[in-house]
């Protein structure tokens, strides 16, 4: 059960972290308000490494279902317990958008645009058109879970040349670096194709506080745009598996 909350928890900080940058870069009367696209991408960057930081004790910390996914297509993760994973995952989302709504609830009432409303939570295409959104979303996923099964692979190589080294060089190779430079691949993606969806890569970062959008009584409360909600589903999904099984394939050469 400890993996499972883990991944809870892991999820719900992404939100609160997260969606509060979104929060304090949009909504009116923010002091961070207009604080630009850089910010944004930065922001998430450092979210996702601090939380593998915070949960990586307690479970692998993909607070994502399709790295959970990508990891069971590559064979490095059961898939007895995918299910769980992402039901723990969708419910941190949700939990976390709800702390997000609440203590944000007064610049919603400010914020007269039900967009920039539902921004804080739920991704939308800057131009909309559906082929080409899901192709940014999965385009995005394959290239964060192409990098993280990359980077998993050469510190494996790394850990056993540097067989005879210290715990704390050990250490360093593998899991202390890992959420850095993770973080650091998300920040260059949104930075090259996050503006074209506003860059979910994440089933459960968009479903969960979608739902939660639909559901809360928001002052100036819009449409959560159900029509588009799959490809930020879809997309990242699509894309982590074809990124594992690519992977899988070059793997073997």
């Amino acid at each position: 059960m400890i993996e499972y909350l883990g991944e809870f928890i892991g999820t719900a900080l992404l939100i609160i972290f997260g969606h509060a940058i979104n929060a304090n870069l949009s909504l009116r009367k923010s002091m961070g308000e207009n604080g630009g696209w850089l910010a944004v991408c930065v922001g998430w960057g450092l979210t996702v490494a601090l939380c593998v930081f915070i949960v990586g004790r307690m479970c692998p910390a993909h607070i994502n279902p399709a790295v959970t996914l990508a990891m069971a297509i590559n064979g490095s993760f059961e898939w007895a317990m995918v299910p769980g994973f992402i039901v723990a995952q969708v419910l941190g989302a949700f939990f976390g958008a709800l702390v997000v709504a609440i203590v944000f609830y007064p610049h919603f009432a400010e914020t007269e645009d039900t967009d920039t409303v539902l921004g804080v939570f739920a991704t939308a295409p800057a131009i909309d058109r559906p082929v080409f959104n899901f192709l940014a979303e999965f385009t995005a996923t394959f290239l964060l879970l192409f990098g993280i099964f990359s980077l998993v692979a050469n510190v494996d190589i790394a850990m056993v040349d540097s067989a005879e080294s210290t715990e704390a060089v050990q250490y360093l190779l593998g899991q202390g670096l890992n959420p850095i430079i993770i973080g650091m691949i998300i920040c260059t993606i949104g930075l090259g194709y996050g503006g074209l969806t506003a860059f979910s890569l994440n089933p459960a970062r968009d479903f969960g506080p979608r739902l939660l959008h639909a559901l809360f009584p928001f002052p100036n409360k819009g449409s959560s745009k159900w029509a588009y909600a799959w490809i930020p589903v879809l997309g990242p999904i699509a894309g982590g598996i074809t990124a594992a099984l690519v992977f899988n394939v070059l793997n073997t050469l």
